[in-house]
């Protein structure tokens, strides 16, 4: 190396060094360098983050389009498409769906709805049932979730045993959510289990419960909509209670806290029912009036099944699809009072549809005649003849009511409307005297009335009456229509009933007969725009009532007629007062209360006049 490249190196260390003393930053601007970094690894960081954020609501994306949701990734379900299953008998089919393990479908075979379509009690787009809990910090939706089959039952085959159909949705081989399904031949009940299997390090630690929801647009399936939403509700039994329901006419809930037997979603002829093996201890039920065209109320229980975290869990339950009919309900659930979903009426009237019309109504349908216009017909004779000696003796009570008004206005020209008392006293006197009853018209008709109405409340409810035809009635459930309107009129529709128009014109008829056989006064004569104005006012209320209830009120009334009529021709007025005035003039033994009731009138009577004395 020669002398010049020796300086030349020199001088550029010499440059560097002091490029590096003169150029270098100061203790202001390291701080200011240092912050600039900082900012920099946080926005580095903080654009990883969003990153990452975007990949996850990538995959979520991808896993939804896949079938999949967030509550999906507990459970195993790639690549898993859900699997339609039926279950079928002689009297129900059911369509099971893989997607949420549900029931989908229920067609009840042996019915129609009014416009002959197939009676289907569930539709998969207006009703659903999941279960729903926590588990890993989500909650969990059944809904969302694709069941498959048990390997014992992947290929179910229908035939005539009882056909069992177990869907799981898997967290892994070990651990899972098990929905069973079992429904033997010739039944409408359908036994239903839940099963969590070793899903107790799944499942959130702190849960006491998991909730089964129940949620379902019930469907119209007979001809008048608001007639069939009258019957139409959500019903429950207590385990020490009676049925009960939530209000038919509008939005309702309650909040049921004691052990519950059963919960249905009852309509006018058909029900599905939920039943507890052991009672649900706590649920709320509700309901509205569903506005759509093709639904009658949204109907929606919540239930809480107890959870104990246990490596199994079980839950089993029973499902009910079938008719609201007394004698099938009380063959299913004598001992859960599940026939007390056909209204039968009050308690105090109830009895008299539970034992006697609905036997004698089967066995006139079991062993007589299968025509309905027939069996309601040899009813009413059935009824109006055992009540035949309650009518005989409310006419003859009349009848002399009739023939002694002669002697009764005599009583009121001699006594003065100012002395009521004692136009009353003879007037009792006279009756007495005569041996006539003045309730003796009414008390009979009284005693008939709780019939009139247990029959008011059979009708309407009597499956076996739907679409049941006779005569020009294509529905004995349901009105009859011999005209369509162009308009409606209030309260009355838009049709013509043609028995409920004669129902009407017999009321009226029988109205006019019974106002000839009483006694005529100026208190009767006000009465008369009442009495006629009732048969108006039944033609308003029934016109879109059951033509059978028509046509049984129409037979009972017409009935009524034709024995009054027979009974007029053999009662003659003359005799008849003879006989009054024959047993006026035998004497009449008192009774020891008697004898005190007219001592405790003569000391009224003294009392009164001593008042007046002393006014004077």
């Amino acid at each position: 190396m020669d002398k010049n490249t020796i300086t030349g190196l020199v001088i550029i260390a010499l440059i560097l060094v002091g490029y590096s003393y003169f150029m270098s930053p100061s203790k202001e601007e390291l701080r200011a360098m240092q912050v600039r970094d900082s900012i920099a690894r946080v926005e580095a960081q903080q654009q990883a983050k969003l990153e990452q954020e975007r990949q996850k609501a990538l995959e979520l994306a991808n896993a939804q389009e896949a079938g999949q949701s967030a509550t999906a990734a507990v459970f195993l379900q790639d690549s898993l498409q859900p699997e339609v299953f039926t279950l079928e008998n002689d009297k129900i089919k059911l369509h099971i769906d893989g997607k949420g393990g549900r029931i989908s479908l229920v067609d009840l075979k042996d019915y129609r709805t009014h416009d002959s379509l197939p009676l289907v009690l569930w539709q998969e787009k207006t009703s659903e049932m999941f279960l729903s809990f926590y588990a890993r910090n989500r909650q969990i939706n059944t809904s969302e979730l694709i069941f498959v089959p048990a390997s014992s039952n992947k290929h179910l085959v229908a035939n005539e045993t009882t056909q069992e159909l177990s869907l799981r949705a898997y967290v892994d081989s070990t651990r899972y959510l098990e929905f069973t399904y079992r429904l033997a031949p010739d039944t409408y009940m359908v036994d239903f289990s839940i099963n969590a299997c070793h899903l107790n390090d799944v499942i959130a630690a702190n849960t006491n419960f998991l909730t089964l929801h129940w949620n379902m647009e019930m469907p119209q399936l007979e001809k008048s909509k608001d007639f069939e939403n009258r019957y139409t509700g959500v019903y429950y039994n207590f385990t020490d209670g009676d049925v009960e329901h939530l209000s038919l006419t509008g939005k309702s809930s309650e909040e049921l806290s004691t052990g519950v037997k059963w919960v249905a979603y009852k309509q006018q002829f058909f029900s599905s029912v939920l039943i507890a093996e052991k009672p649900f201890d706590n649920m709320s039920v509700s309901s509205d009036i569903n506005t759509a065209a093709g639904f009658l109320k949204n109907a929606s229980s919540e239930i809480a099944l107890p959870y104990a975290g246990n490596s199994v869990e079980k839950y089993d339950m029973h499902f009910f699809f079938g008719p609201n009919s007394y004698p099938v309900l009380r063959e299913y659930g004598k001992d859960i009072q599940l026939h007390e979903l056909v209204d039968l009426g009050w308690k105090w009237l109830a009895w008299f549809n539970r034992y006697i019309v609905i036997p004698i109504f089967n066995f006139l349908e079991n062993h007589v005649t299968t025509n309905y216009g027939l069996i309601i017909l040899l009813l009413t004779l059935i009824i109006k003849l055992v009540l035949f000696p309650l009518t005989y003796k409310s006419y003859m009570s009349q009848a002399k009511m009739r023939v002694l008004k002669p002697q009764i206005d005599e009583i009121n020209k001699k006594i003065p409307a100012d002395r009521a008392m004692e136009r009353q006293q003879a007037m009792m006197k006279l009756y007495k005297r005569a041996g006539v009853n003045p309730m003796g018209g009414c008390l009979p008709l009284l005693l008939q009335m709780p019939i009139l109405i247990a029959l008011f409340y059979f009708f309407p409810g009597a499956i076996e009456l739907r679409q049941k035809s006779f005569l020009w009635a294509t529905d004995l459930a349901s009105y009859d229509s011999i005209a369509t309107l162009p308009f409606s009129i209030p309260f009355y529709g838009n049709h013509v009933s043609l028995f409920c128009l004669l129902m009407t014109a017999t009321n009226i008829i029988y109205m006019i007969m019974n106002q000839k056989n009483q006694p005529q006064n100026d208190q009767m004569k006000s009465m008369q725009f009442m009495m006629y104005l009732m048969p108006i006012m039944f033609l308003f209320i029934f016109n879109n009532y059951s033509s059978g209830l028509s046509y049984y009120y129409f037979i009972a009334t017409l009935i009524t007629i034709l024995q009054t009529w027979i009974i007029r021709k053999f009662v003659d007025d003359k005799k008849l007062l003879q006989q009054i005035e024959l047993a006026k003039s035998k004497p009449i033994k008192k009774s020891r209360f008697q004898q005190r009731l007219e001592e405790m009138q003569k000391m009224q009577e003294q009392r009164l006049r001593e008042q007046q004395r002393r006014k004077k």
